[in-house]
């Protein structure tokens, strides 16, 4: 008896965990409006997708500056899609910033924003990649800006 009704809470946990996650929908959506703000440099737009809630403008600004990094290059790819088993342990750990101070995701990524750009120069051309992690706040995805680490 106690082996089903642990069955059938996990199952429902697992049920209303993803009630909550985005649709196919709304995930294709984030990411053309995020290629778009890319694309147009609109430096409002990209803000825009930043949960800062939590963090320090310091911290703020460095995420506005990485985002604004692509800006003017010609997007080759852009695709969201789950962290490796890797990415997700790394997210989910304090990070040390040159600060000196730690930090984690104020929110927890379910998702990767994978940036493929490539920058021509003259006859020169260089690819980059860029990886943000992904979160969903009250139905929204979002891109998390770490928080100060409680001690």
């Amino acid at each position: 008896m106690k082996y089903t009704t642990i069955l059938t809470i996990l199952a429902l946990s697992f049920v209303f965990s993803q009630a909550h996650a985005a649709t196919p929908a709304q995930e294709k959506a984030f990411v053309e409006a995020y290629k778009k703000a890319l694309e147009s440099g609109d430096k409002q737009a990209l803000a825009g997708f930043l949960h800062t809630e939590g963090a320090e403008p310091e911290q703020i600004e460095f995420f506005k500056m990485m985002q604004q990094s692509n800006i003017g290059s010609k997007v080759t790819s852009i695709d969201l899609v789950t962290p490796t088993g890797a990415d997700a342990e790394k997210f989910n750990k304090p990070m040390t910033m040159p600060n000196g101070k730690s930090y984690v995701m104020g929110l927890k990524p379910t998702k990767q924003l994978v940036i493929v750009c490539e920058k021509k120069e003259g006859e020169n051309s260089s690819n980059s990649t860029s990886k943000s992690p992904v979160a969903e706040k009250n139905g929204k995805l979002v891109i998390p800006v770490p928080v100060p680490a409680k001690k």
